[in-house]
């Protein structure tokens, strides 16, 4: 039987999708149980939001804690390819705060939850959509 060869690092990452994690999945089933209907990675809106709720002007973001450079906020350092990796989740947060800012700008409210807090406190998550969405709709009637 032939042996396999491990994947490089490069197949392991070009694996990692972009849209329909599982933490968006994840949030995004909890939304629809409590009645609530969103488009999902609305390319009409800046940023691609992960779920929108576009007539209330509602943006959520589900962010890798790798990827979106909280760990590196925290002080998790790359131990290989350093000079790369900083630079791509440097950028990332960058372009986070650009999303932030411009859909702010548009009159939209921005939601960003961490991997870790829909995986361990989704109905935390939920009831902050939930909230955000409430009052949007008391604004506006």
């Amino acid at each position: 039987m032939k042996k396999k060869k491990p994947l490089s690092r490069s197949e392991i990452m070009s694996r990692i999708k972009s849209k329909d994690t599982s933490i968006e999945i994840k949030l995004r089933k909890a939304l629809w149980r409590e009645g609530l209907r969103y488009r999902k990675n609305c390319k009409d809106v800046f940023g691609t939001p992960d779920i929108c709720f576009k007539k209330d002007k509602i943006a959520v973001f589900c962010d890798s804690a790798f990827w979106h450079g909280k760990k590196y906020m925290e002080g998790e350092r790359f131990k290989t390819n350093v000079e790369f990796w900083e630079n791509k989740i440097k950028k990332n947060m960058a372009r986070d705060k650009e999303v932030n800012e411009t859909l702010k700008s548009k009159g939209w409210t921005v939601l960003r939850f961490w991997d870790e807090d829909i995986n361990k406190h989704l109905d935390e998550c939920v009831e902050a959509v939930k909230k955000v969405l409430a009052q949007k709709r008391n604004e506006e009637g």
